[in-house]
């Protein structure tokens, strides 16, 4: 797992999605076969990205009030946050076709 990727917990949701910087959050679990393998792309992705967005983790099994909060009822799901706004969802995707969404959204 990438160390450029920050997991996301109820003490550090807030001021990290607030942030004026774009940040992608992967709303994800352990036991889930499809979140397991876009795992690593999230890991490509935060490499590539360097520091132009923040590229996040979130475990809906240890925050469902999170994942609630912001409609999060299939996983994996990906909301972009800029802000503290959702700015736009995603599913499952490539590296290539996420980095252009945050290349369109920066």
């Amino acid at each position: 797992m990438s160390d450029k990727v920050l997991h996301l917990n109820s003490s550090n949701f807030d001021s990290t999605v607030s942030s004026s910087k774009l940040t992608l959050v992967d709303f994800w679990a352990p036991w889930c076969g499809p979140c397991r393998m876009l795992g690593p792309t999230i890991d490509a992705l935060a490499e590539a990205v360097g520091d132009k967005a923040s590229i996040c983790k979130l475990n809906v099994d240890e925050e469902p009030g999170i994942a609630q909060k912001y409609g999060v009822n299939m996983i994996p799901t990906i909301i972009f946050f800029k802000k503290g706004e959702r700015i736009g969802m995603s599913g499952t995707a490539t590296k290539d076709a996420l980095l252009a969404k945050i290349e369109q959204m920066l």
